[in-house]
């Protein structure tokens, strides 16, 4: 499945038995040898009340993160193609908490991506006495701001997102020791107040089309520093996301298509 082109291998583990090493993870994702996609997504029973699924999510290096806004969107599609869930709506435990997941239509899904976090600490990043903060590549300096949406982000204003040397600077960033959990990179142009353009580097996979949580991250950091309105429509290379925050509460909402590409089986 995909939404906006930010693809994923997803696998019931609540049918069936599921153990994966990170190297089956690796093998399944790689796009020359197995399956091929940015993240695997699994499904799995979970013992938290009033909860229905657990939601795991590893990046095409093996490596298991917290959150997957567009994985969230396809994950509640394929529960429901799959019979394993009747509702429309339902709440799927990740690493990052419970999340509730609403589906509109055959393709839309909206997601209720909670509140984004600028304390330092819970992002994780260190150390971090101001609110912008810099990296030197290339004799440039950068500056960016972090944030988490149940995972971590630095998030980059630019004049220009297409002229960005999007590889360069992502994959640097990604692993400075600042973030000891390593970070997803967004780069941002704002259009206009309800408007942004967005390119993105996601930890372990790289640049990918599309990223939910990472429009997510881009809408809440320009809401606190670029005066972005509560409604802002992200524009990505796979295509829009429409992401809404509550004035009151922060709670970020992501709606966004989902399609499923192929169906398969595939012996390990």
């Amino acid at each position: 499945m995909h939404g906006l082109g930010n693809d994923f291998v997803l696998l019931d583990g609540v049918s069936q038995s599921l153990a994966l090493t990170p190297e089956q993870v690796m093998h399944l994702c790689d796009r020359k040898y197995g399956i091929g996609c940015d993240q695997l997504l699994i499904v799995e029973n979970t013992d938290l009340p009033e909860v229905d699924f657990k939601y795991r999510i590893f990046n095409c290096d093996g490596s298991e993160v917290e959150q997957c806004g567009n994985g969230a969107r396809c994950f509640a599609q394929f529960v429901k193609r799959q019979g394993l869930i009747e509702r429309d709506k339902m709440r799927v435990e990740t690493l990052a908490g419970v999340y509730a997941i609403e589906i509109i239509d055959h393709t839309l899904v909206k997601v209720d991506m909670g509140q984004p976090e600028f304390d330092p600490a819970k992002i994780p990043f260190m150390p971090a006495q101001q609110d912008t903060h810099q990296i030197q590549i290339k004799q440039q300096q950068i500056n960016f701001q972090v944030v988490s949406i149940g995972n971590p982000h630095a998030v980059i204003f630019v004049d220009d997102v297409d002229a960005v040397a999007l590889g360069d600077i992502g994959s640097q960033l990604e692993v400075d020791p600042r973030f000891p959990q390593r970070t997803n990179v967004q780069f941002v142009q704002i259009v206009d107040s309800e408007t942004i353009k967005q390119r993105i580097f996601e930890r372990g996979a790289g640049e990918t089309m599309a990223s939910g949580s990472g429009a997510c991250a881009a809408v809440a950091v320009g809401q606190k520093y670029k005066n972005l309105a509560a409604h802002v429509v992200v524009n990505m290379p796979g295509g829009k996301l429409s992401i809404n925050a509550d004035p009151i509460s922060h709670t970020l909402y992501m709606t966004g298509p989902t399609e499923i590409s192929f169906e398969g089986s595939i012996h390990l």
